[in-house]
């Protein structure tokens, strides 16, 4: 018996970003054993005719497509949720993120809007990351059409037993305590709060000495320039370490040393960060914020910290010290139970069965 064709309409890396990375595991997986792949490139707007085209001539039996949240985006995507419709195929979309409703219902001219309706009651189901986020689709699907796949960090990204004792054991010797910011350089991701703590734990002069780790991508040179400025005006030289864009082994080795993970994020798009779930499979306390699908991943005192909007981040790190080991051996033991790679994968691969019968 032959194999069911799926075809991805999706964004694959470069750039690497929550949405890249998880699409491009997926289509690398070992979903390959179970369906036929096949992909459309969705990344450069400007060839979108011959991203049409492709669609077009495809005899997939389900197309798998990651929807946008911008509004140039989402007239893309009409266009091609449109062009299924007329050729009567069948279209499981994939939001990752949190923002599509709001950006249908409240910035979209009329017309789009109902374009939107309409084309999304038309599809087989759609997928978003977390129990959350269900209420994003409910009055345009039915309940039973809308799945709840949880995001993954991928393996080479969680550490092994032997390798979290090892760190465990590392950690009990040194006296720097390492703090983590990895995401994208946006204002509303939470960054400037962590400088800010960097700041204020100079002023303390602690018997634990407290170090920060930044790691990623500025969209803006001017943000990027704020960013260093902040950093020499305050002399933050020698507890602030910026390291670029990590992947590979230079990612490995630093979410290896570091022992608490911020992401004091607001970020309107955010769905539900890898970044976070990459944190826990590598034992480290977490402090974030409660939004988006944060709260589905992200326990308040089990977790680490979610700090909630009517709440400041002064006393966070004060909190985090002494809970560094019971938290990170949490986390490490929830990543490896629920946040696999394989169970990502298996996951989508359930629901695309369902759909596809």
């Amino acid at each position: 018996m032959s194999k069911k064709k799926i075809c991805f309409i999706a964004q694959f890396p470069p750039p690497i970003h929550g949405l890249t990375k998880a699409v491009d595991t997926l289509y690398r997986s070992e979903i390959n054993e179970q369906f036929d792949l096949e992909s459309v490139d969705i990344s450069n707007n400007k060839v979108i005719i011959k991203s049409l085209f492709n669609i077009f001539r495809s005899k997939a039996d389900l197309f798998y497509f990651t929807i946008s949240q911008t509004r140039g985006g989402n007239l893309r995507d009409l266009m091609i949720l449109k062009l299924l419709e007329i050729q009567r195929k069948k279209c499981l979309i994939h939001l990752h993120g949190g923002y599509y409703r709001q950006l249908v219902d409240n910035k979209l001219p009329s017309w789009q809007k109902k374009a939107n309706y309409k084309a999304i009651s038309r599809l087989e189901g759609a997928i978003v990351l977390s129990e959350s986020l269900r209420p994003i689709f409910q009055g345009m699907l039915p309940d039973n059409r809308i799945h709840v796949v949880v995001n993954c960090a991928d393996d080479e990204f969680v550490l092994s037993a032997e390798d979290y004792q090892k760190k465990e054991e590392e950690r009990k010797q040194r006296k720097i305590i390492k703090v983590l910011y990895l995401s994208n350089f946006i204002r509303s991701k939470g960054y400037p709060v962590v400088l800010e703590l960097a700041k204020k734990e100079k002023a303390l002069n602690r018997d634990v000495c407290i170090h920060f780790e930044f790691a990623g991508k500025f969209f803006e040179d001017e943000e990027r320039k704020s960013f260093e400025k902040y950093i020499a005006e305050n002399q933050l030289e020698d507890y602030v370490t910026y390291h670029g864009v990590v992947s590979g082994e230079d990612k490995i080795s630093l979410l290896k040393q570091c022992d608490i993970f911020m992401l004091p994020t607001r970020y309107p798009n955010e769905g539900q960060p890898i970044s976070i779930l990459e944190a826990m499979g590598n034992g480290m306390y977490v402090i974030t914020t409660d939004h988006a699908g944060i709260p589905d991943i992200v326990s308040d005192g089990i977790n680490g910290r979610m700090v909630k909007k009517d709440e400041t981040f002064d006393t966070v790190l004060e909190e985090a010290i002494p809970k560094l080991e019971t938290v990170g051996r949490t986390n490490w033991i929830e990543a490896c139970s629920k946040y696999t790679q394989q169970c990502f994968v298996q996951n989508c691969a359930n629901v695309f069965r369902e759909v596809m019968e």
